[in-house]
């Protein structure tokens, strides 16, 4: 049982030899001093040696002691280094992130607002290019008129759509609702053909909802041009007034489409319901250079002007009933007493 007993303390003092080879040195000694003192006592003799044996063990075992613990402290002291050092290195990080998120959307911003005013320039450039003029739309009057946020008011080139003001036509409250919800507070590009105004002083122009990149492109016409739009679907009849016909065929070709599958205001007849360019009784294309749906009744006072003889109503009212928009003189219907401003136009709105 003995020699168990001293494998045991030499396994032990073996680990402490490669832990702590002091404090093992310290044990040993110590034990060596008990050692010595048993065996003197049993052989009866008295000695200061075993003492001062263990107590030296004991002086060594307790500096080995010391020794681990200042290890220790300087383990943990490591640590606890290691651990500050890493977390200002990620302190450190974490500053650099938020600089960097900081000054990020600065650059973004400047990059933002530089390309802004790159995409301005072009397009400023291609809207000259193209002889294009941008515009806001803060009224419409009806399906073909508008007014822009300046006051001046435009009638749409090339197309007539049904009277929906003085008189009401069939499908003209449609394409008045439809011009407005297109067109009514919207940014649009405005086209001039030929003539810069009409006779009533309003500006002749093809309205574009947005840039084209070519002005006879028919596909871009069909998907930009809102004047084609009218006409593409049913809300409008070409309306061809020289020398503005510029588009001309384009707007006869769309509304043959239109009338065959018998869109809008063609539900209503192969003439649709106002005059245009597809009239039987229309005689052909107005000289006038007007481009509005007064045209097609200067057409219907020149073929009265021709046909001889005098027609007397009594006042505007009677006469607008059968000539909407006034007639000139010359037309049988025509009476100085109703052109107050002399300009040899009686009636006109």
């Amino acid at each position: 049982m003995k020699k168990w007993i001293w494998f045991f303390l030499a396994i032990i003092a073996l680990l402490l030899s490669l832990i702590q080879p002091v404090l093992a040195i310290g044990l040993g000694i110590a034990v060596w001093g008990l050692y010595e003192w048993k065996v003197n006592k049993q052989l009866k003799v008295h000695s200061k040696m075993p003492p001062v044996i263990f107590i030296i063990g004991l002086a060594v075992a307790m500096i080995g002691l010391a020794n681990m613990d200042g290890q220790e402290e300087t383990v943990k002291t490591d640590v606890a280094s290691e651990e500050r050092n890493t977390e200002k290195t990620e302190d450190v990080e974490l500053e650099n992130h938020k600089e960097e998120k900081e000054t990020l959307p600065e650059e973004q911003k400047v990059n933002k607002e530089v390309g802004k005013g790159t995409v301005g320039q072009d397009r400023e450039k291609l809207l000259q290019n193209l002889g294009l003029e941008a515009a806001t739309v803060s009224r419409v009057v009806d399906g073909d008129t508008i007014e822009l946020s300046d006051g001046s008011k435009v009638r749409l080139i090339g197309v007539n759509t049904p009277e929906s003001t003085t008189r009401t036509e069939p499908y003209g409250k449609e394409a008045n609702n439809y011009t407005k919800s297109k067109l009514e507070g919207k940014k649009v590009y405005l086209q001039k053909d030929v003539s810069e105004t009409d006779r009533y002083g309003r500006l002749l122009r093809i309205v574009w909802l947005d840039i084209p990149t070519d002005l006879m492109d028919e596909n871009e016409i069909r998907a930009k041009m809102f004047n084609a739009d009218l006409v593409l679907n049913g809300y409008a009849e070409p309306s061809t007034y020289p020398p503005d016909v510029t588009y001309a065929e384009y707007f006869r070709k769309f509304a043959r489409e239109a009338r065959e599958k018998g869109t809008g205001l063609w539900s209503y007849g192969p003439e649709g319901t106002t005059k245009g360019d597809f009239d039987e009784q229309s005689g052909g294309s107005s000289t006038s250079s007007s481009g509005s749906s007064s045209g097609t009744s200067e057409q219907k006072s020149d073929r009265g002007a021709t046909s001889g003889g005098t027609e007397n109503f009594k006042n505007c009212t009677e006469l607008r009933k059968v000539y909407p928009d006034g007639v000139p003189a010359g037309h049988p219907a025509y009476q100085s007493k109703f052109d107050r401003d002399h300009d040899n136009y009686a009636c006109e709105r």
